[in-house]
């Protein structure tokens, strides 16, 4: 009874705490015309994995950040590469994130001299070794100033 109390209240926490989070990144200062680099750090929860950008099978859904449109461009998004992680349901390991890292993004200040938010969406899947949750989206905001 007491092990479907726990697998009852899984869900619950999952929801509430997630297995993926984006803590506020840095504000962005760059020159008008001038290109930068902005660290996005992505936190996993601890027993919990989600699939790198190029996942190494047909069937995995990649992690993607993409942004939206604004006062600065997106010119590059730069993933860090993978470690390979062989799980039951794979036969063979898979390219996945099972630990924080940084994804870089890279922008060209194409506005008016100012203050704003670029805003992105991650897309993911997180799994743990048995089970793997509904993708989702957080989103990912981005302060910047161009001088």
């Amino acid at each position: 009874m007491a092990g479907l109390m726990a697998a009852a209240l899984l869900p619950a926490e999952v929801a509430k705490s997630g297995p993926l989070s984006v803590p506020a990144p840095h504000k962005l200062m760059l020159k008008r015309g001038a290109t930068a680099t902005a660290p996005i750090r992505v936190e996993v929860r601890n027993g919990y994995h989600v699939n790198s950008n190029k996942p190494s099978e047909d069937y995995l859904i990649p992690l993607t950040l993409q942004w939206g449109a604004g006062q600065l461009t997106s010119t590059a998004v730069t993933y860090p590469p993978p470690t390979m992680e062989k799980y039951a349901f794979s036969p063979a390991p898979i390219a996945v994130y099972t630990s924080d890292f940084t994804i870089t993004a890279k922008f060209k200040a194409l506005g008016t001299p100012g203050t704003g938010t670029m805003s992105g969406k991650l897309r993911y899947q997180a799994c743990t070794n048995n089970m793997c949750l509904p993708p989702k989206t957080v989103e990912v905001r981005l302060p910047y100033e161009i001088e």
